[in-house]
């Protein structure tokens, strides 16, 4: 086998146009040294992938996204220790790298770990890239443990990563959860998942102050355009902020006053820069999969698409461009 099926984008269209995302056959991907080849089964969409989608000039050559796989290891390169064709993993993938919308993929074993046992390939991979920002945010960022105390503001708690956010605070930190959420769907996701408390993104002060008058030590924002100045009333002093959005031209003077910290995390960072940590992303998705096999982790697939092409992938897009998706959007085999 040489060549493989794939979806790719040839340039910046809207979604609404069939010309958005494309069914290609391309050269199946040559290994590095740690490299896995893997075959994907299943696959997520997240925001990344609309705004690189949307950010494309006209492509010399198809751009393969997708940053979210659970599928077969098919091959290994030489160097490979930690896997054996055949092994079920699953994975976020690498920001610089050919994505997961094809029938094969390439990808450093070190960002890969063997998947749950007890979801499918489909609940799966709605998991990988927002678990490994969640982790990053909880224990990197915000250097949380079991003996944490205080609050932990999620906004967007109803979206991809805030979903991942409330049940791993709730299950591996001391900390009282308030969950961002609007809409009736939305709110009763974020108090299904566990959070503590529920909070209003449209009226952000008002509703804080109600559950937590003297402010919260914690934001975790998705959305930060516009919002610095609510970010600010609603902290304590010296409390903190992560980030995970693009937003231009952004103002942080209005936390100055209560020396208030600003973290951003991507979760691509490690892999972009091939980090001597590396591997740790491996490792968190392992205890992830125990988690999830243990019951204390369930998956955020909400909507599940069984056609892996390029009209079910246009559909995926679609509905994250919509901006009221809850939980995760699923394209599988």
């Amino acid at each position: 086998m040489t060549t493989m099926r794939a979806v790719a984008a040839l340039d910046s269209l809207p979604v609404t146009d069939p010309g958005a995302l494309v069914d290609v056959e391309l050269p199946v991907p040559e290994l590095r040294p740690r490299d896995l080849l893997v075959e994907v089964l299943a696959v997520s969409v997240n925001p990344v992938d609309v705004k690189v989608r949307s950010g494309l000039g006209p492509q010399e050559q198809p751009r393969v996204l997708g940053w979210d796989a659970a599928g077969t290891v098919r091959a290994v390169g030489p160097e490979v220790e930690g896997f054996a064709v055949g092994d079920e993993v699953w994975y976020a993938g690498d920001l610089t790298r050919a994505g997961s919308n094809a029938e094969l993929q390439a990808v450093d074993e070190r960002i890969v770990a063997p998947r749950p046992t007890s979801l499918s390939p489909a609940e799966a991979a709605a998991l990988p890239l927002t678990t490994l920002t969640a982790w990053e945010s909880l224990f990197d960022r915000f250097r949380l443990g079991l003996g944490s105390t205080g609050d932990l503001l999620v906004l967007g708690a109803a979206g991809g990563v805030g979903s991942v956010l409330v049940q791993l605070a709730k299950q591996l930190t001391g900390v009282r959860v308030l969950g961002g959420a609007g809409k009736r769907e939305s709110r009763e996701w974020v108090q299904g998942l566990g959070a503590d408390a529920l909070v209003d993104h449209h009226d952000l002060v008002a509703s804080v102050r109600a559950v937590a008058p003297d402010g919260v030590e914690r934001l975790f924002s998705p959305h930060s355009a516009g919002n610095v100045e609510a970010f600010a009333e609603v902290l304590k002093p010296f409390g903190e902020v992560v980030a995970i959005d693009d937003p231009v031209g952004l103002d942080l003077l209005p936390l100055k006053a209560k020396s208030i910290a600003w973290h951003w995390e991507l979760m691509f960072t490690r892999a972009m820069f091939g980090t001597p940590d590396m591997a740790e992303q491996g490792r968190v998705l392992g205890e992830a999969a125990a988690l999830v096999d243990a019951g204390r982790l369930r998956t955020t697939l909400t909507t599940a698409i069984d056609d892996f092409s390029a009209a079910g992938l246009r559909e995926a897009h679609r509905l994250l461009e919509t901006g009221r998706t809850v939980g995760k959007v699923v394209v599988h085999r």
